[in-house]
């Protein structure tokens, strides 16, 4: 079973997303287990503050290593050889997410994942109790709640029982470097725009190699940077 540890100062955000679609169906399931935890439980002030000042000026606040460290540590244990949890802090400044990524985090056993706050979290603190920083993107958000959410949206999907059909993470977007191309239902004719006619010829390699190359097509014309990696596993597939 997945362990995933949430450490936040604003833990009542993730209180529909625990309990609803498939995140809470793998929870319920008891697929993975999830936690979250309050950063203001281990403030060390009488006012909770998990945050202040930058040293040497400048806009916003900074939030304080003491309160962080204690927390990761209650958690996670003290980072070290001993430690069996992977520390993540969601951060701008940290590695891209990508699928890759993703899988890699779900063969963990336990996750703890931090969401920083304010101007951005003492260097001391990532240095002592954490293990990796990963953004979701190049922007900028308020917190590291919402990609919190995203990182355990991906993981979750990994884990053995979770999805209904196993087939449907090999078929995705960027499993071969490649965009999954159009889906369609019924009905087969909706406002004059009928299914294509191979999707309803019955005959699956023909419905394969369309699908391939409409794959190939969709990455052409919206991620042409994803082709360069993508040729030759595209070319073998179909």
């Amino acid at each position: 079973m997945l362990r995933i540890d949430i450490i936040t100062i604003f833990p009542r955000l993730f209180d529909a997303f625990l309990c609803e679609s498939m995140v809470g169906i793998a929870i319920r399931g008891e697929h993975v287990r999830v936690a979250v935890h309050d950063r203001r439980r281990f403030a060390d002030d009488r006012h909770n503050s998990v945050d202040d000042a930058p040293f040497g000026g400048g806009p916003g606040m900074v939030m304080k290593p003491a309160p962080l460290v204690a927390a990761i540590d209650a958690v996670a244990g003290p980072k070290g050889e001993g430690r069996r949890a992977r520390v993540v802090l969601l951060s701008p400044q940290g590695a891209k997410l990508d699928q890759p990524r993703l899988e890699k985090l779900a063969c963990e056993e336990h996750v703890v994942l931090v969401c920083g706050r304010y101007e951005g979290v003492d260097q001391r603190a990532i240095e002592l109790a954490v293990d990796d920083e990963i953004s979701i993107g190049d922007y900028v958000l308020c917190g590291g709640e919402v990609p919190a959410m995203v990182l355990i949206e991906g993981m979750i999907r990994w884990v053995p029982g979770v999805l209904g059909n196993p087939e449907s993470t090999r078929m995705e977007s960027f499993q071969t470097s490649l965009l999954e191309g159009p889906h369609y239902t019924r009905p087969a004719d909706f406002r004059g725009l009928r299914v294509p006619d191979v999707l309803r010829s019955g005959y699956h390699a023909a419905i394969e190699a369309w699908r391939a190359e409409q794959a190939r097509e969709f990455t052409r014309q919206r991620r042409p940077d994803l082709l360069s990696s993508a040729g030759k596993i595209g070319d073998n597939e179909a």
